[in-house]
């Protein structure tokens, strides 16, 4: 029997390449290469069980353990499995898909979007220069509802003096984040998941670790003012951008938030 291989075999390898190398890089950042590496094993065996030397017994025993282990897997890595499939949607070409519905709204967005950009840079560049810690989130396509309900409801026009009052020193909801949704500010003192990826580096604290785990979790963008240094840095799609200027945190701003 001649041995058939075609260019549908080559997709097909490549695909599952493709597939392990995320999922290996997916198990890596969650701190479960372990566990990964056993995962393969597992299935190692059961290939050689099954397939090479068609054990029936042993073979049977396995693909119950098989069936079985799919669900217990999906129970066990549920946040690594939700990370990955929101990092396909979050993809670059999918989110410029929504760009191109933007030129139609002309100067009168572009005025808008200024007045809702310049409090807010304002207000960090003043905390930065008063070494007074924030953190701000602002909702984008991914609502944010569940995080606004942990802290307490404002629902106010941004505004330059009332973001530096509610994280003045003094005032009970400045150890909190902020939440901007639809060019208002929603609540503060809200409490954000923390991200545990060892990638961060040490000098960055709480306040860096909640932003990098909302950026994370969502497609929201967390602003950073850092109490140590007064640097202001901005956490999204999972990156940080250090040390931004000014001008830089209101190009950001202006990009990516509609």
């Amino acid at each position: 029997m001649p041995f058939d291989f075609g260019i549908k075999d080559i997709i097909d390898i490549l695909l599952v390449a493709l597939m392990l190398y995320y999922i290996y890089r997916l198990m890596r950042e969650s701190r479960s290469l372990n566990v990964f590496g056993g995962i393969m094993v597992f299935v190692l065996i059961w290939l050689l069980v099954s397939q090479v030397f068609e054990m029936k017994l042993m073979g049977s025993i396995l693909d119950k353990l098989v069936s079985v282990g799919v669900i217990g897997l999906v129970v066990l890595f549920q946040e690594e499995i939700r990370k990955f499939l929101y990092s396909l949607g979050a993809s670059q070409r999918f989110r410029s898909l929504s760009h191109l519905f933007r030129f139609r709204h002309g100067k009168e967005e572009v005025v808008e979007d200024k007045e809702t950009i310049m409090p807010i840079v304002m207000a960090c560049m003043n905390m930065a220069r008063q070494k007074v810690g924030a953190l701000i989130v602002v909702e984008r396509g991914v609502a944010l509802n569940d995080i606004v309900d942990t802290g307490d409801r404002i629902d106010a026009r941004i505004n330059q003096r009332l973001i530096e009052n509610i994280f003045f020193k003094n005032s009970p909801l400045h150890d909190g984040a902020m939440i901007i949704s639809q060019k208002r500010i929603k609540a503060a003192g809200c409490i954000l998941p923390v991200s545990h990826d060892l990638d961060i580096p040490k000098e960055l604290g709480l306040r860096h670790r909640a932003a990098m785990g909302i950026s994370q979790e969502s497609d929201a963008l967390a602003i950073v003012v850092s109490e140590e240094t007064g640097r202001i840095s901005v956490a999204m799609h999972g990156q940080f951008r250090l040390r931004l200027s000014a001008e830089e945190l209101e190009s950001v701003l202006a990009k990516e938030i509609r």
